[in-house]
């Protein structure tokens, strides 16, 4: 099984090319983490979790779901992180993750995908990031840089501590009360209030909301402004 967890798509895209090249089932993390429950999963092919790279690392809260969630048949599983350069020394992580899991770590394959971080870099238009080759990509080898464990290590806890805010999210007079954003939404964090949502402070930054707003009316402070909203469409093979 392909277990995946997306905000803008490039996750969604790469398990759903796994599957339909691996003969295998793609299936979405994000109701799960919606609902909060634990799930319990069987496959007897092994497992490849795919999901975004969040300070090069795979997201906390991806992670604390599958500390919950009961894995039955394989016991291997290997990982899929999307990227927009490199994961950096994410591998030596998920391999401890897998020892909780009680899982046999397989390895890790960075897929460079077009840029989605619209809270902090410059992302590409439509026409650009089709220009982003997804495929083809070498599996990484060599040894870990003092660069990549840095990158892993403090820089994400710097991330997740000084960076990750809901606050500076808000909607512009563009908003119709849609309440899409809220319903993508898989930490919760939107809520709406009289038609309109506001952010609570779950945020994971995924972008699933500024970048899925059909009326593109989410701002995030002065540094989306501006800025192209990036969606990756469906796999179609």
């Amino acid at each position: 099984m392909i277990y995946y967890l997306t905000g803008t798509g490039n996750s969604r895209w790469a398990a759903q090319l796994l599957a339909d090249h691996l003969h295998d089932t793609a299936e979405d993390a994000a109701p799960a983490l919606k609902s909060g429950l634990a799930p319990s999963l069987h496959s007897e092919k092994p497992w490849v979790f795919v999901c975004p790279t969040y300070g090069w690392q795979i997201p906390h809260v991806f992670a604390d779901l599958l500390r919950r969630t009961g894995f039955d048949g394989s016991r291997k599983a290997y990982f899929v992180l999307t990227c927009g350069d490199d994961i950096g020394a994410a591998g030596p992580r998920l391999r401890k993750l897998c020892g909780e899991l009680g899982l046999e770590y397989r390895g890790v394959w960075p897929l460079v995908m077009p840029e989605n971080y619209v809270a902090m870099f410059p992302v590409p238009g439509e026409e650009e990031a089709k220009k982003i080759g997804a495929v083809d990509q070498p599996f990484p080898g060599g040894k870990l840089t003092l660069a990549d464990r840095l990158k892993s290590g403090v820089v994400n806890r710097f991330f997740y501590r000084f960076c990750i805010k809901s606050s500076p999210f808000y909607t512009t007079p563009a908003c119709n009360g849609c309440g899409r954003c809220a319903k993508m939404c898989f930490t919760n964090c939107i809520v709406m209030r009289q038609g309109k949502p506001h952010w609570e402070g779950h945020c994971t930054h995924c972008m699933a909301c500024i970048c899925g707003c059909p009326q593109h009316a989410i701002e995030y402070g002065k540094k989306s402004q501006g800025k192209p909203r990036y969606r990756c469409e469906e796999y179609t093979g």
